[in-house]
């Protein structure tokens, strides 16, 4: 087949040994980018159930009419409360006074 003159010799070429797998990586990455890609338009033309269509329409919710619900509201007796943190039990904290809970318990 090859001499081994010539196989070391293609050994030890650069664009052999770097420039194609970085030229074939490019081009298959954009080949399987593309494929991925046209998952999100496919599932934009998947058509739904009219009636759950209907209902999906008939309960939704927008910005403007959750303002419209809150925008009279006060907020002069509203509290911060801290939610527990992973260590501390959620049930013991509900309801406590800070004052109480700031206090060690052993």
């Amino acid at each position: 087949m090859f001499a081994p003159a010539v196989m070391r010799a293609l050994r030890k070429n650069k664009t052999l040994r770097y420039g194609v797998p970085m030229l074939l990586l490019i081009v298959g990455g954009s080949f399987g980018l593309r494929e991925f890609s046209q998952i999100r338009y496919d599932a934009v033309k998947i058509k739904i159930d009219p009636e759950l269509e209907k209902k999906l329409k008939m309960n939704k919710v927008s910005l403007e009419s959750e303002y419209e619900k809150i925008k009279d509201s006060t907020f002069d007796d509203w509290k911060n409360i801290r939610g527990p943190r992973p260590w501390e039990d959620p049930d013991l904290l509900q309801g406590q006074n800070p004052e109480i809970r700031n206090t060690k318990t052993t």
